[in-house]
């Protein structure tokens, strides 16, 4: 079989790929590895557990709850919160470990593992590969080492988990919300109850959708995969501008009161301005990924700020953030990482922080997005060919030369393998959209040619 962990856990359709069973036999393993981990510090190693609001989530988090318990750790049941919720509650508790049980932005069939270290954070590959191989050889017949009596873990369910995250939430903002008309779109996800209740407190009017799930209709139309309700909401309400999350409230996207999307890069712009006249943007740097829109680069450049690209994926922005101890981070996907706030990606508290910044300046979040122009961008996905040879294929790089020559300074061309199918994806950025897609459109025809 392939590997389980994929880049954000184990995620699969619920019963089917990610069933009871193997979600029993992944937290037993995590426990072996993240409580031994701990050293367990003189006590019975705890975990938190919460999830999103998927039908799924419900027999998983038996299961999960279950394993955990029959390996000796003490359950702290925190229900549905945001994933960035659990990351908090994983560190603010001193807990062993975390366990969320979500798959985001996917469709409500789909459901996922997801496991957090001491502090709340996101697991390395090497502890990934320690849970799986444990899980692996308790399927070949090693059997658990399992404690009886008094030995068994025990379970709670933590109420107070919710206040105290909005508190945390609150305690960060730099200034109040008072007189903002604000739309969220919930994404009848996980956190349908916390968001509202923030943004509330913080002083502003609020007005919600996709704040109703029923187990079934997360993502279904709504959130930041679907911003059209949320377009017209902010419109009908005469709305200063709306925020949309994902299923388990790790991202945010916006739109302006003037019904236009502001994605991750902007968002992260209008942050990273804001952190460096708070004296919080430390060593004057942001980091974001190669597929960062290229007018979040020229905007960057222009400001003085320094930009720090890494591979994509939110895991190896926080990585790269960590190393350097750099402040803020994120994807145009909406992924932004306050690393003095936050160990992951916080949905939530990415939009009371955009909105502060609204609030403190006095100005539109159209007028603020404005430092950056977002360049069109092409995105090609060449599929069946032989991704492996995308970085030697000599054909390939003098195609990938001759359109840098031709696109100059304002535009740019990146080709890259898939991490889980059999495709290349053509990304091309250009002043002029029919150019973009004349440009992407050749250098697909050259990567079928080639790696066809």
């Amino acid at each position: 079989m392939g590997r389980l962990f994929g880049t954000d856990g184990v995620r699969g359709v619920a019963n089917a790929d990610l069933t009871a069973e193997l979600a029993l036999g992944l937290s037993v393993a995590a426990a072996h590895v993240l409580a031994e981990a701990g050293s367990f510090r003189g006590h019975r190693p705890v975990a938190v557990v919460g999830r999103d609001p998927r039908a799924s989530g419900e027999f998983l988090e038996a299961a999960i709850v279950a394993g955990l318990a029959s390996a000796g750790v003490d359950v702290l049941r925190v229900g549905v919160l945001p994933t960035p919720a659990v990351a908090y509650l994983t560190g603010a508790l001193g807990a062993d470990l975390g366990v969320m049980l979500s798959a985001s932005h996917n469709a409500m069939p789909d459901n996922g593992v997801k496991f957090l270290a001491r502090g709340g954070h996101k697991l390395d590959d090497d502890l990934e590969d320690r849970i799986e191989r444990i899980y692996e050889e308790h399927r070949a017949g090693e059997p658990w080492d399992r404690p009886t009596g008094s030995g068994v873990g025990r379970v709670k369910d933590y109420t107070e988990g919710f206040d105290q995250y909005v508190a945390h939430l609150i305690g960060v903002l730099p200034n109040r919300l008072d007189g903002l008309k604000i739309v969220l779109d919930e994404a009848h996800g996980a956190a349908a109850w916390v968001s509202p209740e923030a943004f509330s407190r913080a002083g502003a009017e609020i007005v919600t959708i996709g704040a109703q799930p029923d187990g079934l209709n997360i993502n279904d139309g709504c959130g930041s995969t679907h911003l059209e309700l949320l377009k017209a909401a902010v419109v009908e309400h005469g709305a200063d501008f709306g925020i949309a999350h994902d299923g388990d409230a790790d991202r945010c996207l916006a739109i302006d009161g003037d019904g236009n999307e502001v994605d991750g890069d902007q968002i992260l712009a209008v942050l990273a301005l804001d952190l460096r006249e708070r004296g919080g943007l430390r060593e004057n740097t942001v980091v974001g990924t190669v597929m960062s829109n290229l007018g979040f680069k020229l905007a960057m450049e222009r400001e003085g700020i320094n930009l720090v690209e890494t591979a994509v994926g939110d895991r190896y922005v926080l990585e790269s953030m960590k190393e350097h101890g750099y402040a803020l981070g994120g994807e145009q996907s909406g992924h932004v990482i306050v690393l003095d706030h936050a160990t992951t990606g916080d949905g939530t508290l990415t939009g009371l922080l955009l909105a502060a910044r609204v609030a403190s300046t006095g100005r539109t979040l159209a007028d603020l997005a404005g430092v950056m122009q977002r360049l069109p961008q092409v995105l090609v996905n060449v599929p069946d060919v032989d991704k492996s040879r995308v970085d030697t294929a000599p054909e390939l790089a003098a195609a990938v030369a001759e359109a840098e020559r031709e696109l100059g300074t304002t535009g740019r061309v990146l080709l890259r393998s898939s991490g889980t199918e059999p495709l290349v994806r053509v990304m091309v950025e250009a002043a002029d959209i029919d150019h973009a897609r004349s440009v992407a459109g050749r250098l697909a025809d050259v990567v079928k040619s080639v790696l066809g």
